[in-house]
């Protein structure tokens, strides 16, 4: 049974108008299944599907470069010609140089090892260090803490990662490499600030953090070595 849209009366199969009011009265698979249009009325949809056409990585591996490398130039023509009191055109430079880096594995060469990736952002980042000396009266901070400390979160992350990709690899296991981690780059980071600072080492922040990562790692071995323990807070905390 159909009624009609306008007024509601009940309508029987054979009309093509309401009796009350002459609405037309019009079948919705009639109109989405017959391109002749009942009573002329155009159709509110369109007849073909629109696509956006994809946008291909290399041209935006171009657009990222040209915007890199024209900013780095611009900056440089500046600070050479306009502005030469100081070098600081360096720090824009090798921020774009670090930046652009970066980018390789995301836009440029996508198949690219995360492992290949990690070293050189640690090795675009050394670069970008040693060009900020070039705004100090003295370097040796970059070589004896600068430059130390890039390759100490390098190689944390280059252990972290290889600890994901070849280790079982869960909620808990990630939660245990990541404080060690943490409690690895804390150590380090305070050995060599001390050691840059004041010539000798005397742990104090960096032990607490040590502490606090040493329990929660041992509480989370006994709970991955205590199969009934794990599958309890497992279900609790819903992971």
């Amino acid at each position: 049974m159909s009624y009609c849209v306008n007024c509601g009366v009940e309508l029987e199969k054979s009309l093509k108008k309401c009796p009350l009011c002459n609405t037309p009265v019009l079948n919705p698979r009639e109109i989405m299944g017959n391109h002749d249009k009942p009573f002329g009325a155009p159709s509110p949809f369109p007849e073909e599907k629109g696509q956006v056409e994809v946008v291909k990585r290399k041209d935006v591996a171009i657009l990222l470069t040209t915007v890199v490398v024209a900013t780095a130039v611009v900056c440089g023509l500046l600070n050479l010609l306009v502005f030469p009191a100081t070098p600081w055109s360096l720090a824009i430079i090798g921020g774009c140089a670090l930046l652009w880096v970066i980018l390789i594995p995301v836009a440029i060469y996508t198949n690219q090892a995360v492992y290949t990736s990690i070293l050189l952002d640690g090795l675009a980042l050394g670069i970008y260090l040693y060009l900020l000396t070039y705004m100090t009266s003295k370097n040796v901070w970059f070589w004896k803490l600068g430059l130390p400390i890039v390759v100490l979160i390098t190689v944390i992350i280059e252990l972290f990662v290889l600890c994901l990709r070849k280790l079982p690899r869960s909620f808990l296991t990630m939660a245990l490499y990541a404080f060690s981690a943490l409690a690895v780059l804390c150590i380090g980071l305070e050995i060599l600030i001390d050691r840059f600072m004041r010539e000798e080492v005397m742990l104090g922040w960096s032990a607490i953090v040590l502490t606090v990562c040493v329990i929660v790692d041992i509480t989370i071995i006994t709970l991955l070595s205590r199969k009934q323990l794990r599958n309890a807070v497992r279900r609790r905390l819903h992971f």
